[in-house]
């Protein structure tokens, strides 16, 4: 008797191969092609900040003696350094150690004498003693002030509105 060779089902590794095989590239195929999609309303968009805003077109008798010039608005310097950003999100407000930061904020009043804005206080733990917690607070920027020839507010104040980090309800931080 010659022993012959049983034909075998392919195993379920098998049918996942095959499977992976076929499908990886053509997924892959799909998300290159969606990618110059995606290029083209890169291209499209507004190449700068000043593009991006529009002003409505000026009347030709309004002369530029009856407009006054635009104030200049103050901003937040990161930890005294580089140009002022008017209304930030994020605020470091110990730079020392950035171990205290203000985020996700929200400016309700954002002027030439002060801004007003509401936001969440992430303290960080000591030495890797944990993750960072939040406190919600109301935020006050004030103290504007001429720094290296640019406008900048060099104060800031953090009222908390539940709980607080340090067991004070108010900070003043100086942000220079």
């Amino acid at each position: 008797m010659a022993d012959r060779v049983a034909l075998r089902r392919p195993g379920m590794r098998t049918a996942l191969a095959i499977f992976a095989v076929v499908t990886v590239p053509a997924i892959g195929g799909l998300w290159v092609s969606a990618a110059g999609d995606r290029s083209d309303a890169v291209a499209d968009a507004p190449k700068t900040a000043a593009a991006q805003k529009s002003h409505p077109p000026r009347d030709p008798e309004v002369t530029a003696v009856d407009t006054p010039a635009p104030q200049e608005l103050p901003g937040v310097r990161e930890c005294g350094v580089g140009k002022p950003v008017v209304e930030p999100k994020i605020i470091t407000l110990n730079c020392s150690n950035a171990g205290v930061v203000a985020s996700d904020i929200k400016w309700d009043s954002f002027g030439a004498d002060g801004a007003n804005g509401s936001g969440v206080v992430l303290v960080s733990g000591a030495a890797g003693a944990g993750a960072p917690a939040s406190f919600p607070a109301r935020l006050r920027l004030y103290d504007v002030t001429k720094v290296d020839g640019m406008v900048a507010f060099t104060g800031i104040e953090v009222s908390y509105t539940g709980a607080t980090p340090h067991a004070k309800a108010k900070e003043v931080y100086t942000i220079a």
